[in-house]
């Protein structure tokens, strides 16, 4: 890292920040990947559904988790920020499917989100900071 005790993280699988913040920044060993919405990279639209939606926050932040080595499977730590908490089951059915034993530490709460319907940010464990 060049003597920098931070790097940011940035690949074109996972959508452009619009506003300032990295995508996730890579530090000491672990990468802090900002909260991430069912955006598709390259179209810009929101997935449709909530389950829609769900996964392809997830496929976001393991598209950023990649572009730094690593995978969902390394998640330390995951924040779900949900528009309803009607959602709860359904996130936690979908949530199961990308994460593994041990499942990370996880948060989830109800939030005002806006235009989307769920936001997920991760901490992933990282072998070394690329």
């Amino acid at each position: 890292m060049s003597g920098a005790r931070r790097r940011a993280i940035r690949t074109t699988e996972a959508p452009t920040p619009a506003f300032a913040y990295s995508q996730a920044i890579a530090s000491e060993g672990l990468l802090f990947v900002s909260g991430q919405v069912g955006i598709d990279p390259t179209t810009r639209e929101v997935a449709q559904g909530f389950e829609g939606q769900l996964r392809r926050a997830l496929e976001n932040v393991d598209a950023i988790a990649r572009a730094a080595g690593a995978s969902l499977a390394d998640a330390v730590r995951v924040g779900v920020y949900l528009a309803s908490g009607d959602d709860f089951q359904a996130m936690d059915a979908v949530y199961r499917e990308y994460f593994g034993e041990p499942l990370p530490a996880r948060t989830t709460v109800t939030v005002g989100l806006q235009g989307v319907a769920v936001e997920v940010d991760a901490v992933i464990a990282l072998g070394e900071i690329p």
